[in-house]
């Protein structure tokens, strides 16, 4: 990704243009974990604050040999163990889950680098546990895909409403997020981190 070539487009818009001009861009790096492992980590994370979730991720690793998780040892792993790390009830089938999913489809997360994010958003909500915001999430922190807006996320609601001034709600507020992103596109994942970082800041 050429960053004169994103920011050059976002520019067109007035409210983002500060951003633009005072914050660092956004360079991304895939976890490394792979996309298995990520988005184990995603549902463990549904709800939970930043310190809660990888806390309890990082005692979720423990349970593996090699202290990364395993598809077919998941599968087969009881549910007491997965109780025992701090795993709610659901969390536990959620990540089970995943695991029967992957096991079932082996060349799937190879696969996955071919697929458009229609298509992976498609495949992947059919997992029970497995909803829309979390494979936004995987587009973006684990595939470095571009162009992914996710609406449903607090975050972004939170810092749309304070940069454009918006003062609807439930979905008047996601109907204008998404005619406000529209020009935004096919950078609109820069778009969301410029928004998540002045958010925090």
């Amino acid at each position: 990704m050429q960053p004169e070539l994103v920011l050059a487009h976002l520019s067109a818009d007035e409210r983002l243009r500060p951003l633009l001009d005072t914050m660092p861009f956004p360079y991304r790096e895939a976890s490394g974990q792979g996309i298995f492992c990520d988005l184990l980590e995603s549902i463990v994370s549904q709800q939970l604050s930043v310190k809660a979730a990888a806390t309890i991720f990082g005692r979720f690793c423990t349970l593996f040999p090699e202290g990364r998780p395993e598809i077919h040892t998941l599968v087969a792993m009881p549910d007491e163990r997965l109780y025992s790390v701090g795993l709610s009830r659901q969390k536990a089938a959620y990540v089970r889950n995943v695991a029967a999913f992957f096991a079932e489809q082996p060349q799937w997360e190879d696969a996955i680098h071919t697929l458009s994010d229609a298509d992976i958003l498609h495949q992947l909500t059919r997992i029970k546990g497995v909803g829309a915001w979390t494979v936004e999430m995987l587009l973006m922190f684990s595939l470095n895909r571009p162009d992914v807006f996710p609406v449903g996320d607090l975050g972004i609601q939170q810092g749309m409403k304070r940069l454009y001034g918006l003062e609807q709600s439930g979905k008047a507020l996601l109907r204008e997020m998404e005619r406000i992103a529209e020009p935004w596109r096919p950078y609109r994942s820069y778009a969301c981190y410029y928004l998540w970082k002045w958010k925090d800041s």
